[in-house]
């Protein structure tokens, strides 16, 4: 993975573009050596959401596997103020 000052990338963004969409690279994109962004392809972030929703199922399991308190979902409406 590629770092770039954040002035180089704005020279050149389409080339970055183009490089993590077809060449499948990465860059993380910096201002005064500070790491800000990266610029990954596509099919990286979807990994990365499905990666997360999984470790948010797995923390409700869990959740749930810690106590036998349920709360039915009107109540916890009532309770967020939201009917």
């Amino acid at each position: 993975m590629a770092n770039i000052s954040t002035a180089d990338a704005r020279n050149d963004f389409a080339e970055l573009i183009n490089r993590a969409s077809f060449g499948k690279e990465r860059f993380v994109l910096t201002r005064r050596g500070k790491k800000l962004v990266a610029i990954i392809p596509v099919e990286d972030l979807e990994l990365l959401e499905e990666l997360e929703d999984r470790m948010d199922v797995e923390a409700a399991r869990a959740a749930l596997a810690e106590s036998d308190e349920r709360v039915s979902y009107q109540d916890l409406r009532r309770e967020l103020g939201l009917e």
